[in-house]
């Protein structure tokens, strides 16, 4: 008998009914997870999180469930659905707290930025200071282009002439002092670099803004675009989702790790004693393996099939454990493959399922 561990806390009424009818159809089936992962074609992790609580089965490995152990199967899918419900709203209740949190976070950090007030405390700044060192400070960047400009003085009148009977030299008539140049209002210069500021800012933010949304919106428009241009898709990316392997890549993988138990088929069977013993086929992984169910430890199970191309055939062994139940790693076989599973109890009784050809 398996032992469970503890559910976890929190958990919704419903879904802990649920499970806690889950673990005693498992105990009443006598079958271990390793059973029950193998015989509905849902991998033994899956099964693990789907009794302890961790994880809402779908309803097709529910109904594999009744269907391997004789379960009742509109009562259990009954209380899958008011399991499924409650897990639901639970989903709803931790989306809506963690969209809350998202809208908190997002207002806070806008009431801390305020372009208007932080341009009207530059420009207050920016003009007491200028006030304060225009009697030592060098001038602002904007006026070298002032002073810099040419300045035209007059032209040097000429000498006047001397007036008759004086020995003195010749006065000179004084020019007009030039205008000065006017210099830049400090508050202009200061309120059109506030407008810079501000409008800098406001096109940086606009540009990130519009960055997230392209990357969000435009990654599946970059693979569409890519599409003509890439390989054509290997035999792993036509496979079926799950499914890892398929033909000889599938020689000597686990069935249950390769996503090939989901779709299988039982081809062939027998009964040693007290051990049944099934060939099991995968049309889409085209491969096959042997399955013993109610075994004694150390009892061996086989798979066996013919060599390829007139080779020499082909053999995966496992030897079974103290929970009664093991399955053999595949072997890649066709359509039209003769394979066998034999089962060598420890007793020495030996016997062997009748070849058959795989549909």
């Amino acid at each position: 008998m398996p032992r469970w561990r503890d559910l976890p806390e929190g958990l919704d009424p419903q879904v802990r009914e649920f499970t806690g009818q889950l673990r005693t159809i498992v105990e009443r089936s006598g079958l271990s997870v390793v059973a029950v992962a193998d015989r509905t074609g849902y991998s033994k992790s899956s099964w693990e999180r789907y009794l302890g609580g961790r994880l809402l089965p779908p309803q097709g490995a529910v109904e594999a469930l009744a269907e391997a152990t004789g379960a009742d199967v509109h009562h259990l899918s009954t209380l899958w659905e008011l399991a499924e419900r409650a897990w639901s709203r639970s989903e709803m209740r931790h989306d809506i707290t963690m969209e809350a949190i998202s809208v908190a976070q997002a207002r806070a950090a806008i009431e801390q930025f305020d372009p208007a007030a932080q341009g009207v405390g530059a420009r207050k700044n920016g003009r007491s200071l200028r006030k304060e060192r225009s009697s030592v400070e060098p001038p602002e960047p904007e006026q070298p282009l002032v002073a810099t400009a040419p300045v035209f003085s007059a032209p040097a009148a000429p000498p006047a002439e001397r007036a008759p009977g004086s020995s003195g030299p010749p006065s000179r008539v004084s020019s007009p002092p030039s205008p000065p140049s006017p210099s830049p209002s400090p508050s202009g210069t200061g309120r059109k670099r506030v407008a810079l500021f501000a409008g800098g800012l406001v096109g940086a933010l606009l540009l990130v803004a519009g960055a997230v949304l392209l990357i969000d919106a435009g990654g599946d428009g970059e693979k569409r675009g890519q599409k003509p241009t890439t390989a054509p898709a290997t035999s792993a990316r036509q496979l079926p989702a799950g499914v890892k392997c398929a033909g000889e890549d599938c020689d000597g993988q686990d069935p249950q790790a390769m996503g090939c138990g989901a779709a299988a088929t039982t081809t062939a069977d027998v009964t040693v004693g007290t051990a049944y013993v099934e060939v099991r086929y995968s049309k889409t992984c085209r491969a096959a393996w042997a399955r013993i169910t109610r075994a004694a430890p150390d009892d061996v199970i086989q798979i066996k099939a013919p060599g390829t191309r007139g080779g020499a055939a082909r053999a995966q062994n496992r030897r079974v454990g103290t929970d009664g139940d093991a399955y053999t790693k595949m072997i890649s076989v066709d359509a039209t493959a003769r394979t066998t599973a034999c089962a060598t109890l420890t007793g020495g009784t030996r016997a062997c399922t009748a070849p058959g050809a795989q549909g």
